[in-house]
């Protein structure tokens, strides 16, 4: 097993020791393995959605759409789900 040692602020500090404080976690160590093992899950899900994303585009074919009509529908898109402001 690796051992790091890492620097933060105070108030990071006091932050991870109040988490271990509410017995959330025993002790830092373990806090830090479950921030790192937390993003891991969320970039390997991210990645999966990726991936399914692109399947579904390639198995859709290619679009009788120009690209500003194309463009248009994805902006559309991305307002409705609060993505992209109203001035794009």
């Amino acid at each position: 097993m690796s051992r790091l040692t890492i620097s933060m602020p105070d108030q990071m500090n006091e932050w991870v020791e109040a988490q271990i404080a509410a017995g959330r976690y025993g002790n830092v160590s373990e806090y830090f393995r479950d921030l790192v093992r937390r993003d891991q899950e969320r970039r390997e899900a991210a990645v999966a959605e990726l991936r399914t994303m692109l399947e579904r585009a390639d198995a859709s074919g290619v679009s009788d759409r120009s690209f500003p009509d194309i463009l248009e529908a994805a902006r559309r898109e991305a307002r409705q789900k609060g993505l992209l402001g109203d001035e794009n």
